[in-house]
């Protein structure tokens, strides 16, 4: 009987923590599916962050470290640079990265770090009390902000994958989404193709993912996956924001010429 499917051999027996309906989920497991198809698993690391994915080192055989609040790109930077030829990966959310760790993010992207970034954006604090994030969108309700973001005092929401593609030492950076199947399979090749680029050494690789909260809104999962669609895309446009990886083409197929 052929094989239609089966779990990524990375995974270990644990049962997930997430709540029903979380993106992270399926984040997970596409990451998942991606180092193993890709071979990854031996020779590479997961940086996980402070939040709703702090136990997820848990769920994957694999070597794995978990930062300090927003310092995953501080803490991959000293990795990649000690070894130089092993996959880095750092998974992080919207709290962790965008506000206790927005420093150490922009001086990767400065610093072109080669290792890839899967951002996962749910314009919340998950994990801590749903308190509103630097992702929440304006008119959005939050536990610190029960009548709705507003920009004169909280300012406006951080679009990071088109920050990211402003800098120059970011080769690639898209943003995606995980609330239908055809969101989900765009994301996939967006890691997978984040993933490829790293392994060739040019540069930062950023991933954004707009994710769902149903416990962090206070809404029933269905609902969380309209409000994705119908709030957060409008704001967050999902797409490629910066891809280098033609000019990178090129590049080689002049140095094959050249021999």
């Amino acid at each position: 009987m052929k094989t239609i499917y089966k779990r990524p051999e990375i995974f270990t027996d644990e049962i997930t923590t997430y709540c029903g309906g979380c993106g992270h989920g399926i984040i997970n497991k596409l990451l998942a599916e991606v180092i193993d198809e890709m071979g990854l698993q031996k020779n590479g690391t997961i940086v996980w962050p402070i939040g709703c994915s702090c136990l997820s080192d848990y769920y994957y055989n694999m070597d794995q470290f978990m930062a300090l609040h927003g310092r995953g790109p501080a803490a991959a930077t000293g990795m990649k640079r000690a070894e130089p030829n092993k996959f880095v990966v750092v998974y992080q959310g919207d709290g962790d990265e965008v506000s206790e760790g927005m420093a150490e993010i922009m001086h990767a992207f400065i610093r072109s770090e080669k290792f890839t970034v899967i951002f996962v954006n749910n314009a919340i604090y998950g994990m801590t009390g749903a308190q509103y994030a630097p992702t929440t969108l304006l008119g959005q309700h939050a536990a610190t902000a029960p009548t709705g973001r507003m920009s004169d005092n909280t300012g406006y929401p951080v679009r990071m994958a088109e920050l990211a593609a402003s800098m120059p030492g970011v080769v690639y950076s898209e943003r995606c989404a995980v609330n239908s199947p055809a969101h989900i399979i765009q994301a996939k090749k967006a890691i997978k193709k984040a993933f490829e680029l790293q392994l060739k050494g040019e540069g930062l690789t950023f991933v954004e993912i707009l994710s769902m909260c149903p416990t962090g809104w206070s809404v029933k999962p269905v609902k969380a996956l309209d409000f994705v669609e119908e709030k957060m895309i409008p704001i967050y446009p999902l797409g490629v924001k910066k891809d280098e990886s033609e000019g990178i083409a090129d590049q080689e197929r002049e140095e094959e010429e050249k021999i």
